[in-house]
C-alpha cells in the first residue's frame, strides 16, 4: 500500500465511525480500495496479508437494516422542507396574506386587519371615544349654527308678538286704621286684618307701638276739649296699639263702614265694632274719618319709607280692567 492512499483509507474509516457515510457508500468505497490494492500489491502471501488487513469486517446487512428500520419508526426523523420560490405560491395563498417560507418575512393573519400601524390592536375604547368626539363635534356644530341664526328671530318675535298689559285705572287711596290696647288685649288683630283683606284692600304698612302722651294728644287734637279727652288718652297709653294703612279704592269712606258706628251698640251685625264690642270706651279700633285726616294720620304715625308701595298679585281679580 502506498503512501499517497493511505490518508484516503483512513478518511473513509473516520467517516464510517463518525457516521457520514452511509451502508452502502461504505461497501462501496471498501470494494474500490481493494480493487485498487490488489492492483499495486504483488501476488503472494503479502498481497494476501494486505488484502486481509484491507477487508472490511464482515457486516451483517439484514439485522443492521432491521435496527435501523426500528429506530427510524420509534423516532422517525423530522422532514425537511425545501424552501420553495415564491412563483410556486398561488394566488389563493397571496389573497391569505401568507408569506411564503423561506422568504424571511412572518406570515400576516387575518386578526392583524384590526391594527394600527404600530402593531397594537384597537380597543372597543379607542372607537367608544371616536365617537364620543364626533357626537360632540356634532353638537358644537348645530348649536353654533342656531345661535347665529335664531337672535334675529327671537327679536322679531319678542318686537311682535310683545303687547303691554292694560293697567288697573283706579281712584286708589289710602287710610290709617288703628287696633286700639283692648282689640290687642283680646286678639282681634288677626280677625280685623281678615275683614279688611277678605274685602279685597292691600295692607301697605303695619306695626305694633307703644305711643307718648305727646304723641297721643297729638292724634286727638280735635277732641282736645272733650271731657272724656284725659280718660281716652289714658285708655290708649294702657297697652300696644297695632297701627295700619290700608290701600284701595274709597278706602277711607269702605274702612269706616268695616269698622261700624263709633258706639258698637249702634253698629250693624257684620261690622268689626257690631261683632266684637260692647262698651263705646272699649269700641276695639280706630278708622280715620276722611282722606285729608287720614293723610295726616298716616304721616303721623309713620316714617317716610314705612308705607310699601308695590303690586298685588290679586289686584287683577279684584279690580276690572280699563
Amino acid at each position: 500500500m502506498s503512501k499517497q492512499e493511505e490518508p484516503s483509507i483512513f478518511t473513509q474509516r473516520r467517516e464510517e465511525k463518525t457516521g457520514t457515510l452511509g451502508h452502502t457508500d461504505r461497501l462501496q468505497s471498501w470494494d474500490e480500495t481493494r480493487s485498487s490494492k490488489s492492483t499495486s500489491l504483488s501476488s503472494g502471501e503479502t498481497a494476501d496479508a494486505s488484502n486481509a488487513a484491507l477487508e472490511p469486517p464482515a457486516t451483517h446487512p439484514e439485522p443492521a437494516n432491521a435496527l435501523l428500520a426500528g429506530l427510524a419508526h420509534a423516532s422517525p426523523a423530522p422532514k425537511q422542507v425545501q424552501a420553495e420560490p415564491e412563483a410556486a405560491w398561488t394566488s389563493r395563498d397571496r389573497k391569505a396574506n401568507q408569506a411564503p417560507p423561506g422568504s424571511g418575512s412572518k406570515p400576516r393573519h387575518h386578526g392583524d386587519q384590526g391594527r394600527r400601524a404600530n402593531g397594537r390592536p384597537l380597543t372597543p375604547y379607542f372607537f367608544l371615544v371616536a365617537g364620543l368626539l364626533f357626537f360632540i363635534s356634532l353638537l358644537l356644530f348645530f348649536r353654533q349654527l342656531n345661535n347665529n341664526s335664531t337672535p334675529s328671530i327671537l327679536r322679531t318675535t319678542k318686537e311682535t308678538v310683545s303687547i303691554p298689559e292694560p293697567e288697573i285705572k283706579m281712584a286708589t287711596e289710602q287710610t290709617f286704621i288703628a287696633i286700639k290696647p283692648d282689640g290687642v288685649q283680646r286678639g282681634l288683630v288677626g280677625p280685623i286684618i281678615s275683614r279688611f283683606e277678605n274685602r279685597g284692600y292691600k295692607l301697605v304698612a303695619l306695626k305694633l307701638v307703644s305711643p307718648s302722651k305727646e304723641h297721643l294728644e297729638t292724634h286727638y287734637a280735635d277732641l282736645k276739649e272733650k271731657p272724656f279727652f284725659p280718660g281716652l288718652v289714658q285708655y290708649m297709653l294702657s297697652g300696644p296699639i297695632a297701627a295700619m294703612v290700608w290701600e284701595g279704592r274709597d278706602a277711607v269712606k269702605t274702612g269706616r263702614v268695616l269698622l261700624g258706628a263709633t258706639n258698637p251698640l249702634a253698629s250693624a251685625p257684620g261690622t268689626i265694632r257690631g261683632d266684637f264690642a260692647i262698651d263705646v270706651g272699649r269700641n276695639v279700633c280706630h278708622g280715620s274719618d276722611s282722606v285729608e285726616n287720614a293723610k295726616k294720620e298716616i304721616a303721623l304715625w309713620f316714617k317716610e319709607g314705612e308705607v310699601i308701595n308695590y303690586q298685588s298679585h290679586s289686584a287683577s281679580w279684584i279690580y276690572e280692567k280699563a
